[in-house]
């Protein structure tokens, strides 16, 4: 039995679909075409339902995939004991990431794991956050990075940050030229918010609830760039996390105003399936976060879970 063509047929009956098969393997189509078919022709029955959009499984291939999951599960850990002696890191890290979670500072992590473990295959996909959970969960990637993240089922939590948030306002602002600024000055203000789904609007809409504080929600969108765009034209203020203002900061297209009478945080977190073995790479690519990440507390990733509420 070939390990790479058993790794492929996974791959199909994970993604559910040919191309994206071929896309996550960082292979050809007709690669991932002709892997299926020399594994069905060696085990002389078809795999894969090819009559369903999107493709299915036989009933010979999903006992097929059911198994070979812990098969292939069992080898990585194997391997992953055995290649310690060498020294060397090997396998494969996929992360799943909110969009959210600053496009700059990810690619810089990234690029620095890249260039320590140039062995290890490292893909990163941005999603919305219940699709993160949702590959987590179907084996997908092996970890996923959210904001105000859940821990609990099947479901493990590692804490990573604590994002300051700070007003974002448009140079032309009446109030951007304030150091700071009480969140009972916010009354009135028109506000670019966050969509409704997302947990980073609740946590902003309970914190001004708590002040008393009334705020015109002139614009939603679930996208942060979105958000950002349309601050700098002017078009209301927003709540951001200070670490996703960087390139804004550095052109000064927008202005960010600490609140000064209260300490509002979005936590970021790294979720993982539990009881679910991480490989090394992945524990490598966890550590650098934390080690990278300026906004950290130094800490082990390891040591402890936490229980952070969705709600």
């Amino acid at each position: 039995m070939s390990l790479r063509n058993t790794e492929i047929f996974c791959e199909i009956a994970t993604q559910r679909s040919f191309s994206r098969a071929a896309s996550a393997r960082q292979i050809s189509q007709p690669a991932v075409s002709q892997a299926l078919q020399q594994l069905e022709d060696q085990l002389g029955v078809a795999l894969i339902d090819r009559s369903q959009r999107p493709i299915g499984l036989t009933p010979a291939g999903s006992v097929y995939f059911e198994r070979c999951q812990k098969w292939l599960d069992d080898y990585r850990e194997i391997e992953d004991a055995v290649t310690r002696f060498s020294g060397r890191l090997t396998g494969r890290v996929r992360v799943a990431s909110i969009y959210s979670v600053g496009l700059l500072q990810m690619s810089d992590y990234v690029r620095k794991f890249r260039s320590e473990y140039p062995d290890v295959e490292l893909s990163l996909d941005y999603v919305q956050p219940d699709e993160i959970y949702n590959r987590v969960l179907r084996d997908e990637v092996e970890l996923g990075i959210v904001s105000f993240p859940k821990d609990g089922g099947d479901i493990g939590c590692l804490p990573w940050i604590d994002q300051e948030m700070v007003l974002a306002v448009a140079p032309e602002h009446p109030i951007s030229d304030r150091e700071s600024i009480r969140l009972t000055d916010l009354q009135g203000l028109d506000l670019v918010a966050f969509t409704h789904d997302l947990m980073i609007r609740r946590a902003t809409e309970k914190l001004l609830r708590k002040s008393n504080v009334t705020m015109h929600v002139v614009h939603q969108f679930d996208n942060l760039e979105t958000v950002k765009r349309a601050v700098e034209i002017n078009l209301g203020v927003a709540l951001l996390p200070l670490a996703t203002l960087r390139r804004e900061l550095e052109f000064q297209t927008l202005r960010a105003i600490p609140l000064s009478d209260c300490t509002f945080v979005r936590p970021l977190g790294i979720v993982h399936k539990r009881h679910k073995h991480l490989s090394r790479a992945a524990e490598k690519f966890v550590e650098l976060l934390h080690e990278e990440s300026p906004e950290h507390e130094p800490v082990s990733p390891f040591s402890t879970v936490t229980s952070s509420s969705s709600a």
